[in-house]
């Protein structure tokens, strides 16, 4: 026989017998396999069943978990915080939301783009910056390389591999100059190869810059040296040291080599230090 804990406040309880259980008076029923306790109150005294609740789910009880339970991506938070809300409820893989991809709408997702949505993947990771903050990050990419990010972007917040942001280029209005001028790291983005009619990689979602006022782009226009963006032409001299440069044999260019991607610091015709692509 199956023993049934029963609480008690102020109150006795007496079973009356049922077919398959018993029902008591307080609230408590049971049927011989399950026991659910209900509220038990008397004289102002309260008595409730507490169900288990996820971390990602538990309402905020002072352990700045907050918001990465709204997952605001920019947000500094604690390890304290990451701990309470669970490490691997910080790095996942999800479909395009109706809310995500109206935020895309008119922007990374312009009118006429020919990406499919299902195509399309939402990634969630944390990071972190030079000065050791961990961040909360996004990106939208395609699904092929959805996989991919995740366990890279693991990996090198695992390693406190610096990347300084990562928001999605949405909310600088799909102004790749903008977000590169914010040191912003980025995937898909539907839009052309600058200066030319080809789509970009960046419109199928699977190319992504990193760290990319520090890694900028080099080349040739019309026969003269240009940098984008413009304000990262101090690092177009790569051998300089300064932060969230990205080298080559360094873990990030080793992880994402390592993934089947491209790195743009190794092209001939131009050079494009934050980008990789597959």
């Amino acid at each position: 026989m199956k023993r049934i804990k029963i609480i008690i406040v102020g109150l006795t309880l007496a079973c009356l017998p049922l077919v398959g259980g018993s029902a008591c008076k307080g609230g408590e029923t049971t049927n011989g396999d399950e026991t659910t306790v209900a509220q038990v109150k008397t004289s102002g005294e309260e008595t409730a069943s507490q169900e288990a609740v996820a971390p990602s789910e538990r309402q905020d009880a002072g352990d700045g978990s907050e918001p990465l339970r709204q997952w605001k991506a920019g947000t500094v938070v604690s390890a304290d915080a990451v701990r309470a809300f669970g490490i691997d409820n910080c790095f996942k893989v999800e479909p395009i939301s109706d809310a995500l991809f109206a935020r895309m709408q008119g922007k990374s997702y312009p009118k006429g783009c020919t990406v499919a949505r299902s195509d399309l993947r939402h990634l969630k990771v944390l990071h972190v910056d030079i000065d050791g903050n961990i961040k909360i990050g996004e990106m939208v990419c395609n699904k092929a390389i959805a996989q991919d990010l995740l366990e890279i972007f693991r990996t090198l917040y695992d390693n406190r591999y610096p990347i300084e942001r990562m928001v999605l280029i949405d909310e600088y209005d799909a102004d790749d100059d903008r977000s590169m001028r914010d040191n912003n790291s980025s995937c898909f983005c539907f839009r052309k190869v600058m200066g030319t009619q080809n789509l970009s990689k960046h419109a199928r979602g699977l190319a992504v810059d990193i760290n990319t006022l520090y890694n900028p782009w080099v080349h040739t226009s019309k026969g003269k040296r240009k940098v984008d963006p413009a304000t990262g032409a101090p690092y177009a001299d790569r051998t300089k040291k300064f932060p969230y440069k990205i080298e080559q044999g360094d873990l990030c260019h080793r992880l994402f080599i390592a993934h089947g991607f491209r790195w743009g610091g190794s092209w001939r015709s131009s050079k494009d230090y934050q980008h990789f692509d597959k």
